[in-house]
């Protein structure tokens, strides 16, 4: 499976993610029913992820959000 790399600002910090595209339509769609940017929806994720990675924090998140 390819991953999909997006760009996006994190504390005023340029960052890239690479997510399966399955995730981002995922997080997309959370982004979306929060009336969130999803660049505000992973920062979410990123101040809550602790010593995770922050992939690995959105796959979670969006597991969660569809479990």
């Amino acid at each position: 499976m390819t991953l999909a790399k997006r760009s996006l600002n994190l504390a005023g910090h340029a960052t890239s993610l690479a997510l399966e595209p399955e995730f981002w339509a995922v997080l997309e769609a959370m982004a979306s029913t929060r009336g969130l940017r999803l660049a505000a929806l992973v920062a979410e994720i990123d101040a809550g992820r602790g010593a995770r990675p922050l992939a690995s924090a959105c796959r979670v998140a969006a597991l969660q959000a569809k479990g």
